[in-house]
């Protein structure tokens, strides 16, 4: 916990330095229109958080920065973008259409429900201001138990005790609908509603059978666990599987390779399902263009690929590719522009 308090610390201190930068950088500076942009993540020690973070200061460009041609930002002129912890896309998309996030990484299910009022929503509860920006990477859906666990496949896991992540998570929605695919409801278990952390530690103590967790593989807090406890990764897939994806198509086949955790040698098949940067339809289509832009400029994709591993899956040739709502006009200006679109 130290070493990520640091960063966290670290982090706020590279922001209050662009703060003053902005402050002092002069009356031509300061005429530029200061805005700020709030882009909701997830949990601090998950995927989402360090890739919003990357994100955010690659579409920062506070009044008073070095030109983007003299290897100064190539943000958004006059945008300091500050990334979120959160509980993750539920919680997510909540915050944008009630206007307290202006952005956010969020599941492409998620999106789509909240959009059009489906799945976890109803019409009514339907979230219309939510636009997306560009699909980012492909998260995994990983079961976990303890290696020495009688737990085979999801079926298994009545009467267990199973960490289904916590409220507001893409990941409690994804584990809802996986358990009932094979005929479970959560009262058929013992349900816990953690913190990925929390669950960890409670299955390291004894105290939890099974962990889902929705992440990008590899996933750093499953990493964590399989260093404190001999672990196995239980297959997702099945007849029940192709029944689920037949009405939720956002769901993809794919696969948790061998070695990337300890003990977890052989590929596990699992679902997929991508992760989307999305936008409340209120900001300007100047600034998403802006942010979209900024997104897919060369300085950026240095820092993906330098970065965190989920960094070199974000690629502008699948920027497009899965994306279940509508485009905001500004990011759609940009791939328009780069003959993306017709």
């Amino acid at each position: 916990m130290a070493g990520s308090d640091r960063a966290r610390g670290a982090y706020a201190s590279g922001w209050l330095a662009l703060i003053l930068a902005a402050l002092v950088g002069g009356v031509a500076a300061l005429a530029q229109d200061l805005r700020f942009f709030r882009l909701g993540t997830g949990p601090s020690n998950g995927t989402s958080f360090p890739i919003g973070e990357l994100i955010a200061g690659a579409i920062s460009n506070p009044p008073g920065s070095r030109e983007c041609e003299k290897g100064g930002s190539c943000g958004v002129p006059g945008l300091i973008a500050v990334a979120q912890s959160t509980a993750g896309s539920v919680g997510n998309v909540e915050a944008i259409g009630k206007g307290a996030l202006d952005g956010a990484i969020v599941q492409a299910d998620v999106a789509f429900w909240a959009y059009y009022g489906a799945g976890i929503y109803t019409p009514g509860g339907a979230i219309r201001d939510l636009r997306a920006v560009a699909n980012l990477f492909r998260d995994s859906i990983h079961l976990v138990v303890r290696a020495d666990s009688n737990v085979g496949s999801v079926a298994d896991l009545k009467g267990k005790r199973v960490a289904m992540g916590e409220p507001g998570s893409g990941t409690l929605v994804d584990a809802q609908l996986i358990i009932k695919a094979f005929g479970l409801k959560e009262a058929d278990m013992r349900p816990a509603y953690l913190k990925t952390d929390l669950a960890i530690d409670q299955m390291v103590e004894g105290r939890l059978d099974a962990i889902f967790l929705a992440g990008l593989a590899p996933s750093p807090e499953i990493a964590e666990l399989a260093e404190r406890l001999p672990i196995r990764v239980v297959p997702i897939t099945g007849a029940e599987i192709e029944e689920l994806r037949k009405t939720t198509s956002f769901f993809v086949e794919t696969a948790i390779p061998g070695g990337l955790y300890k003990g977890a040698d052989q590929p596990t098949p699992t679902l997929g399902i991508g992760a989307l940067l999305v936008v409340s339809a209120k900001v300007s289509d100047e600034t998403v263009f802006g942010l979209t832009r900024a997104l897919w400029h060369k300085s950026t994709r240095a820092a993906l690929d330098s970065g965190p591993p989920a960094g070199k899956r974000i690629q502008l040739e699948s920027a497009l590719q899965g994306v279940p709502i509508p485009l905001h006009p500004g990011a759609e200006r940009y791939y328009r522009e780069n003959k993306m679109m017709d």
